[in-house]
C-alpha cells in the first residue's frame, strides 16, 4: 500500500513537472508574445521575461521587434528617358504592433519584400537616369513613402529605404565616359585659353615697360641665360630677335634686284594676256636667230627675209625674179615659208 502511494506521488509530481514545463514560457527582451486561446487572441501582449500559459488551451507566438535589414532583389526596368537599368535596394523596417503583424498579414516579411520590389519598379519608371545616379535622396524618400503606406496596417514601420546600386548597359557606360571626357577636355581648353589671355596681357604690359628702358631687355636676356645655364648641360640657348634677322636679310639683297624682278613679273603677266587660246611656253618665246658664220653681218633692213640674213654684208640684195626659179634665187626651198612674226611683249 505504501509503495502504491509512493508510485502515485511520483507520477503526480512528474505530471506537474511536465505540465509546468509545458506551461512555462520565456520571452526575450527583443520579443513580444501573442497568445491565442482556443484560436482567439488573448487580451494582452506578453512582455519579456517568464510567463505561463495553459498547455492544452493556449498557443503563444513570439514576434521579433528588432529592426530587420531586408535586401530587395535587383529589378530591371526602363526609366522615363528610355534607358534600361537594373536597380537593387535595401529596406530597414521593424514591427511596432505584434498582434497586427500576426493577424493582419500571413507573413509580414514576405509582404514587405514584395511591396518593396513593386515600389522599386514603379520608382524606376517615373524617374530619369540622372535622378537615379545623382538625386538618390529624393528617390529614397519617395520609395519609403510608397512602402510605408500599406505597411502601417500590418503593424510594420519602414525606417529607411536605400537604393544600393544602379547597373547600366555597357554601351551606356561608354557613352557616359565619352561625355565626361569631352566635358573635361572642354573645361581644360577654356582654362588654357583663359591662362593664355592673362599671360598675353601680362606680356603686353611687360613689353610696354621694357620698351621704355632698352636695358631691361638685355637684363631679361641675361636672366634667361642664367636660368638655362643652371641645368648644367652643354647646350646654351640664346634668344635672338626675329626683327634683326629680317633687317639683315633685307640689307644683303642688291638694290636693283627687287624692282627688276617686279618688272619682269609685270611683263610676263602682260604677255600672257595678249596670247589668244591655249598658252604654251614655246609659243611665247621669241624665235632664235641662226648662228652667223665668221665674216657675215646680220641683216638690219626691215624688209630682208630672215633666211638670207647670213649673206655677206657687201653683197647686193636682188629682187627675186618671177618664174619657177624665183624661190631658189633667194635661198629657200619651194615648200618653205617665212616663219610668222610673233609679237614680243612690251617692255615695262
Amino acid at each position: 500500500m505504501v509503495e502504491e502511494l509512493v508510485v502515485a506521488g511520483v507520477a503526480a509530481a512528474s505530471a506537474v513537472v511536465v505540465y509546468a514545463m509545458a506551461a512555462a514560457k520565456v520571452v526575450k527582451q527583443y520579443e513580444r508574445g501573442v497568445v491565442f486561446r482556443l484560436g482567439r487572441l488573448r487580451g494582452g501582449i506578453r512582455g519579456p521575461g517568464f510567463t505561463m500559459i495553459l498547455p492544452a488551451l493556449d498557443r503563444m507566438r513570439k514576434v521579433n521587434m528588432q529592426i530587420v535589414t531586408m535586401p530587395v532583389p535587383a529589378q530591371e526596368g526602363i526609366t522615363r528617358d528610355n534607358v534600361t537599368v537594373r536597380v537593387d535596394a535595401v529596406v530597414y523596417f521593424r514591427v511596432i504592433d505584434a498582434a497586427n503583424a500576426i493577424i493582419e498579414v500571413e507573413d509580414y516579411r514576405f509582404a514587405v519584400s514584395q511591396m518593396a520590389q513593386t515600389s522599386l519598379r514603379s520608382i524606376i519608371g517615373k524617374s530619369d537616369l540622372d535622378d537615379l545616379l545623382s538625386n538618390r535622396e529624393k528617390l529614397n524618400q519617395g520609395l519609403e513613402l510608397m512602402i510605408d503606406s500599406p505597411a502601417i496596417g500590418w503593424g510594420v514601420q519602414i525606417d529607411r529605404v536605400e537604393i544600393k546600386d544602379v547597373s547600366l548597359p555597357e554601351a551606356m557606360k561608354r557613352s557616359m565616359a565619352r561625355q565626361a571626357e569631352a566635358d573635361r577636355e572642354r573645361r581644360a581648353r577654356v582654362i588654357n585659353a583663359d591662362a593664355e589671355l592673362q599671360a598675353s596681357k601680362k606680356l603686353a604690359e611687360a613689353a610696354g615697360v621694357m620698351s621704355k628702358e632698352p636695358a631691361a631687355l638685355q637684363l631679361r636676356l641675361l636672366q634667361t641665360v642664367v636660368a638655362v645655364a643652371a641645368e648644367k648641360n652643354s647646350t646654351l640657348v640664346l634668344p635672338f630677335p626675329v626683327e634683326l634677322l629680317r633687317f639683315l636679310e633685307r640689307a644683303q639683297q642688291p638694290a636693283g634686284q627687287q624692282p627688276a624682278q617686279s618688272a619682269q613679273g609685270v611683263a610676263a603677266a602682260q604677255g600672257m594676256q595678249s596670247v589668244q587660246g591655249e598658252s604654251r611656253p614655246e609659243e611665247l618665246a621669241p624665235p632664235k636667230e641662226p648662228a652667223l658664220e665668221p665674216g657675215v653681218a646680220p641683216a638690219v633692213a626691215a624688209g630682208v627675209d630672215p633666211t638670207v640674213a647670213g649673206a655677206p654684208a657687201d653683197a647686193a640684195v636682188e629682187e627675186p625674179a618671177e618664174g619657177p626659179g624665183a624661190e631658189q634665187a633667194v635661198g629657200r626651198g619651194p615648200s618653205e615659208e617665212p616663219p610668222p612674226a610673233v609679237p614680243l611683249p612690251p617692255a615695262a
